[in-house]
């Protein structure tokens, strides 16, 4: 475990607060060179409501995890993610993983584990360091 990344995962933790998801908030944080490049929370797209559920209490088919909201939002910024390390407060799910893989992330550090492990595997087989907080 390095220096900082208790503290960047209770920064991500703070962050997934701004998050309107009732079911769950998620935060996220994308660091390289000791610098905070981009950072996210689970929710909808720009210019939409900020409702994540329906009437029946189940996520809408079009929110964005918080790790994609990072690296969408490091890729709009003209910043590289690429050997960067990502801080989430949840294990990411296998969609997220792809993007990670993709993004050149090179590290995951997160707190909560998630029901499915795909995502974490799918990191793993990829070679992307994966660390568990508590």
């Amino acid at each position: 475990m390095e220096k900082f990344d208790e503290r960047y995962i209770e920064m991500a933790a703070v962050w997934a607060k701004n998050s309107y998801c009732k079911r769950r908030q998620v935060g996220a944080l994308l660091v390289k060179d000791q610098m905070i490049i981009s950072d996210g929370y689970n929710g909808t797209p720009s210019g939409f409501e900020n409702v994540c559920e329906d009437e029946n209490g189940v996520t809408k088919p079009y929110v964005l995890h918080a790790e994609a909201n990072a690296i969408t939002k490091v890729a709009k910024s003209g910043n590289s993610s690429s050997g960067a390390t990502l801080y989430v407060t949840a294990s990411p799910c296998i969609e997220c993983s792809k993007l990670i893989i993709q993004a050149g992330i090179k590290r995951v550090v997160y707190r909560d584990e998630y029901r499915l492990t795909d995502g974490i595997d799918l990191l793993r087989r990829a070679g992307v360091e994966v660390e568990k907080v508590d």
